[in-house]
């Protein structure tokens, strides 16, 4: 089983009220999203990870969401090209970051583009969704990468979901929780699959973290099932970032 002692946030800057959002939830209240955003990292300290904390960026408003700028395990790192054009450059700072702790950085280079809500690891397995963020070339660069490391990196076409992992969460001893289109992907067909009951789809975009899943606020169903395959669970409200299509995983890069 995995275990995580590292992990990368990125505080919300002012600007996240022009960030992209198809969820129709209303501009993000940058307040509450500061107090949501503190009390994400003090329950990943909670867990046992030690916290790196980069300042805002105003340059750029959907910067909160670090996971989509990397993706790291413990012997690599590939900084992304997001897919989203307003995104590209947030990665830049993140790199100087990571280069603190991995010797080699490795890059997405064009054609490709990778995001990192499209990247769940699974063991040795990398799943990579073809979203309209991320392309068949990015997830071919990916598997170059660390295949170098013996990681096998597997594609799932997407097609209503924003990302991979807004729509499936890797809760460690066989263990998926999926909603929609996923529950049924013949790329999971090893796997437990958990399925998000209906009207808490929100809610399959939980993060498992040294034995706890850090589950949204607000979907009871939801972390009853998850409590129901044995895992224990910490509700945090994440309510601000919903408003810009984020969930807990986009909060943070772990490894």
């Amino acid at each position: 089983m995995m275990r995580f002692t590292n992990a990368l946030v990125r505080r919300p800057c002012r600007g996240m009220v022009r960030g992209l959002s198809s969820a129709g939830l209303g501009p993000p209240d940058i307040g509450r999203a500061l107090e949501q955003h503190a009390a994400y990292v003090e329950a990943l300290r909670d867990c046992g990870l030690d916290v790196t904390v980069l300042e805002a960026d105003e340059a750029f408003p959907d910067s909160v969401f670090v996971e989509d700028t990397a993706v790291v395990c413990p012997e690599a790192a590939v900084v992304d090209l997001p897919g989203a054009p307003s995104r590209q450059g947030e990665e830049r700072s993140v790199a100087q970051a990571l280069a603190g702790f991995f010797p080699r950085l490795d890059a997405i280079a064009p054609p490709g583009t990778l995001e990192g809500g499209d990247v769940m690891r699974a063991g040795g397995q990398f799943f990579v969704g073809l979203s309209g963020r991320t392309n068949r070339e990015g997830a071919r660069q990916l598997g170059a990468f660390l295949g170098r490391h013996g990681y096998e990196v597997v594609t799932v076409p997407l097609g209503a979901i924003l990302h991979l992992k807004t729509g499936v969460s890797y809760l460690e001893d066989g263990r998926l929780l999926a909603t929609g289109e996923l529950v049924h992907e013949p790329a999971f067909s090893r796997f437990r699959v958990i399925p998000v009951p209906a009207g808490e789809e929100y809610a399959a975009n939980s993060l498992w973290v040294n034995g706890r899943v850090l589950v949204p606020a607000g979907f009871p169903a939801a972390r009853r099932a998850v409590e129901a395959a044995g895992c224990g669970t910490l509700a945090l409200d994440v309510s601000e970032f919903r408003k810009l299509d984020g969930g807990l995983s986009c909060l943070s890069l772990r490894w």
